[in-house]
């Protein structure tokens, strides 16, 4: 028996269970992974709370992304053995794969040898923010060194792996977040400009640090009323980025920006990437480098043992975070 967390109904945080079940063996081309920590992502409060893109059968598993010692391996794999640390890239469907639990089983394409620097909770926070920012910066953008590019939602584990990704090809990462409470730790955490939105006019300030250059490139997470203002401060050509969606509010279609400037909106998931082989191992490649390189590195905010998987998703939903969230199991 192993112990997973499941949800039986649509709800908060307190809606998750630990229970024991009994997990089936790996089959042919799968894994199964002894979990030694989770990454915790909005997705997953999404997912629970009935408002996901997927829609479970109840009751239903969950989360993203592990890192573990592989258990046993189904036929046909090759490459990976039993007690190889290992982590997981997110799979299409966390309904089918869920992460969520002491054993859990994988597609072997899906699970990659950690690096010998990283320890569990690192691994376990690395794939989901750098394979996002990755595949909107460098795959869809082609980020360049002379590049703005402006960042919402800067704090979360994407907004931070894309500071970072910015500065690893020589771009200039604007950081966009609602108060001043973050803006020393973005600047601690290698942006070149902190923007303030309940103290700055977006709009102004970003014309201000790009210039008449502008932004070229915006990955955005919020939605809402900062559509207008972030075109307005868009250069001709610009693209911007949309990954989430967590304002409330309705998102107005900047027209004379999009017109005047021949602007991309353009929505974006990691699917985009995991769901390419080729594209896939480009990020990979990519992401392991810069680990190796130094250039990269989960920033973890605050990790919680596995009994305490209900208060964890409660400070997932505070928006107190600076990171990634980790469970250790």
């Amino acid at each position: 028996m192993a112990r997973v967390v499941r949800f039986h109904r649509h709800g908060g945080p307190e809606v998750l269970r630990i229970e024991n079940v009994d997990p089936p063996q790996p089959g042919p081309g799968e894994v199964q992974i002894r979990v030694k920590a989770l990454g915790l992502n909005r997705a997953e409060a999404l997912l629970r709370a009935g408002t996901y893109i997927e829609t479970p059968t109840l009751p239903s598993g969950l989360g993203l992304e592990a890192a573990g010692l592989i258990e046993a391996v189904g036929e046909a794999v090759t490459g990976l053995a039993p007690g190889d640390a290992v982590s997981v890239i997110p799979p299409q469907s966390m309904i089918r794969w869920p992460a969520y639990g002491e054993l859990v089983t994988y597609p072997a394409g899906l699970v990659v040898k950690n690096p010998a620097s990283l320890d569990w909770q690192t691994a376990a926070a690395m794939w989901m923010p750098y394979l996002t920012a990755y595949g909107a910066l460098i795959d869809i953008a082609r980020l360049r060194n002379e590049d703005f590019v402006v960042i919402t939602a800067a704090s979360s584990s994407v907004g931070l792996a894309a500071i970072q990704i910015a500065n690893s090809v020589g771009a200039t990462a604007i950081a966009v977040t609602r108060t001043s409470t973050k803006k020393q730790a973005l600047l601690d955490a290698g942006a070149a400009e902190v923007v303030v939105l309940a103290e700055e006019d977006l709009e102004a300030r970003l014309r201000r640090i790009a210039g008449p250059r502008g932004v070229r490139i915006v990955l955005e997470a919020i939605g809402g009323p900062i559509f207008e203002p972030l075109a307005a401060a868009m250069s001709r050509g610009g693209i911007l980025i949309e990954y989430g969606g967590l304002s409330s509010e309705p998102t107005p279609f900047p027209l004379p920006a999009v017109l005047g400037k021949t602007l991309t909106l353009r929505g974006y998931l990691v699917h985009e990437i995991t769901g390419d082989p080729a594209k896939l191992e480009a990020a990979k490649a990519f992401i392991l480098e810069g680990l190796e390189a130094g250039t990269l590195r989960p920033i973890i905010d605050r990790t919680f043992p596995f009994e305490q998987i209900v208060e964890a998703h409660r400070y997932l939903e505070s928006n107190e975070q600076f990171g990634k969230i980790v469970v250790t199991v």
